[in-house]
């Protein structure tokens, strides 16, 4: 349903699709559902090159991450990883790539939202939660699971999930290795609402076209100073260069005559 009605961008790698739609939506879908979405290195070397190619796309304003079929994924492909940790230098490099995945997700500079039904597990969590918002379907479990394996997680998404929920409840998770629920998710924090089975993907684009629908320089300023606040930089200096733009941008102009006109805004 994501994908429908969207043209189709080539990622040049197999397992990931991408496509952008009219609405300002793109989709950037995890397509191994043979193979539960798991995400192979070659996935994670691309995801960067890809993120930064929409990025540089004017049509899109919203940035959906989901996974086909009937979860989101599964985490890394375990097969690569028994052939990863045989190998030192390659365990390293292979934390290296996964991790810069990872921040090219989090620097994507429109907002994103994780789109999560079924397993949301270690590496597809991961994922999940350098997006900006997550939603998830009822039937939904996640979970980070690198004690089950013995490895040791990096310290980038150990960071990002303390700062998202908290250190006892990152502890909580981390620790444990348990999936939990998607409604255990939300009392946790990990996860920003819970819809109904069946209508996620309804959802999703309701709620990705209600943000393309809004003021980009507003948008952008908010990510800005939220994640500066959220990593402990100063918020003044994110917002300085958006409000310097602003007082140029017909974004005000625009918002303002819409609200007395009594009519949508056209940004």
């Amino acid at each position: 349903m994501l994908t429908v009605d969207r043209t189709e961008i080539e990622s040049g790698v197999e397992g990931l699709r991408l496509a952008v739609g009219e609405d300002g939506v793109a989709v950037l879908l995890i397509d191994r559902p043979a193979k539960r979405n798991a995400v192979t290195l070659a996935m994670w070397q691309a995801l960067p090159g890809l993120l930064a190619g929409l990025a540089e796309d004017p049509r899109v304003r919203v940035l959906l991450l989901a996974g086909a079929g009937e979860g989101f994924s599964a985490g890394a492909d375990i097969a690569e990883l028994l052939h990863v940790y045989g190998d030192p230098e390659r365990a390293d490099a292979y934390h290296a790539t996964n991790v810069a995945a990872e921040e090219a997700l989090a620097a994507f500079p429109r907002p994103t939202i994780a789109v999560i039904a079924g397993p949301c597990v270690g590496g597809g969590c991961q994922l999940a939660i350098a997006c900006d918002l997550r939603l998830a379907e009822s039937g939904a479990r996640l979970g980070i699971t690198p004690a089950r394996l013995g490895v040791v997680y990096p310290a980038v998404p150990t960071a990002r999930l303390v700062r998202l929920i908290g250190p006892a409840r990152a502890k909580y998770l981390l620790f444990s290795a348990d999936l939990v629920g998607a409604e255990r998710a939300a009392e946790l924090g990990l996860v920003d609402e819970v819809v109904a089975t069946g209508q996620l993907g309804e959802r999703a684009l309701t709620f990705a076209r209600t943000i393309a629908g809004r003021s980009p320089q507003t948008l952008g300023a908010v990510k800005d100073v939220v994640n500066a606040v959220t990593v402990g930089d100063d918020p003044q200096a994110a917002v300085e260069p958006w409000e310097r733009r602003s007082r140029h941008a017909p974004d005000v102009r625009e918002g303002l005559a819409a609200f007395v006109e009594r009519r949508p805004p056209t940004f």
